[in-house]
């Protein structure tokens, strides 16, 4: 297969996000899957102001030409959950960078039992933006499995108190908890439907060590999902929370150097390009159903779609070219990158002149469904 590459034009960037972990403050217990001296790396339990400006410094030293907004988001415990005065200390420090012209917003992550009317006041106040919360499912039987006291009914109430009061707003979803199944997980996706968020994250199990969880693993009380059922999982909140315009932001944990220390990861879906996975195993859901309304394919098919989208059609480890090659072994496709096409826009030519595109929810910000033209 042949790739041809047009000229580059400047695109907008994304947002930086600079992370400041919080390590587990203000959290009222410690769930059973946690271990944030793994998952978010080597940051002390209480931040110092030098820490804090020289985390924030190191993130902006890649922003020197300021070609993409800036956010602080404060993530890892529960931000809500921490005395008043640090939490008040923590939002001046940040916002001293919105007040320089560095720093557009702030975000930060917290517990849906721990957003009263008077914390959702004091944020808005305060400058926060954005508040995403770790509801992790909508189970309250899978929740109290896990160790979490809160139930599915702060999270909903969290949330329209967050909503009416302007904030964007973010859940957090956990896929193969201890005593969760895949109808489970479908359900907390309709829930969340219903409450629309903003954007979403969803994170498979992954049991790590000095957890209760890895004790209920090497006792062979808890079976974690396989790499392909995580992508699965991933994939199905996709096709539902996508088309509704909820953005999901992250699949899975970012790696750390922690995680790679003998001993320290135990078992799960644990992959440094998660994302990747799964958007390469959606690009290859949408080619197929667009090929397959083309039949017969004739000798050869052009894809058109964005450069920025190329790696993510090829598949990781180029899986969707050699799978598409086994599929279809008498046709010839080739694939024109374009700097100008939106992401989430594929479409298909054959050499009679026969077209077909699809938009893939959630990819391009306006697409709303995949629709075939």
């Amino acid at each position: 297969m042949n790739i041809s590459r047009k000229p580059d034009t400047l695109r907008l960037s994304k947002p930086l996000i600079i992370p400041v972990f919080i390590m587990n403050s203000g959290c009222p217990e410690a769930c059973i899957y946690c271990n944030q001296k793994i998952t978010a790396g080597n940051f002390p339990a209480v931040l110092t102001r030098d820490l804090f400006n020289a985390e924030i410094e190191s993130y902006l030293h890649w922003n020197r030409d300021g070609i993409r907004s800036v956010e602080i988001a404060f993530y890892g415990g529960s931000f809500t959950g921490l005395k008043r005065d640090y939490q008040k200390k923590l939002l001046d420090w940040a916002g001293s960078y919105i007040q320089s012209g560095q720093v557009e917003s702030l975000r930060i992550s917290t517990r849906p039992d721990l957003l009263d009317e008077d914390s959702i006041v004091f944020l808005k106040q305060r400058g926060v933006r954005t508040v995403e919360i770790g509801a992790q499912s909508f189970n309250d039987d899978v929740l109290r499995a896990v160790g979490r006291s809160h139930t599915a009914s702060d999270t909903k109430d969290a949330l329209l108190r967050l909503q009416k009061h302007g904030f964007t707003t973010g859940v957090h979803l956990m896929a193969g908890l201890p005593q969760d199944d895949r109808e489970g997980f479908l359900r907390s996706l309709e829930q969340t439907i219903l409450l629309r968020p903003d954007l979403a994250r969803i994170h498979p199990l992954i049991v790590f060590n000095d957890t209760p969880l890895a004790g209920l693993y090497q006792q062979g009380r808890y079976t974690p999902l396989e790499l392909d059922e995580a992508v699965e999982y991933c994939v199905l909140a996709w096709e539902r929370l996508a088309p509704q315009g909820i953005s999901i932001i992250r699949f899975g944990l970012q790696t750390t150097p922690e995680m790679n220390r003998p001993g320290a990861y135990l078992a799960g879906p644990l992959h440094p390009a998660l994302g990747s996975l799964v958007y390469g195993r959606l690009y290859w859901i949408y080619t197929r159903g667009l090929l397959e309304s083309m039949i017969p394919l004739g000798p050869k098919v052009r894809f058109e779609l964005s450069d920025a989208a190329a790696a993510h059609f090829r598949g990781h480890k180029n899986a969707n070219l050699s799978a598409l090659k086994t599929l279809y072994p008498g046709v010839d496709f080739t694939i024109d990158a374009l700097s100008d096409r939106p992401r989430g826009r594929l479409t298909a030519v054959t050499v009679e002149g026969l077209t077909r595109s699809v938009t893939i929810p959630g990819i391009h910000p306006t697409s709303r469904s995949a629709q075939l033209v």
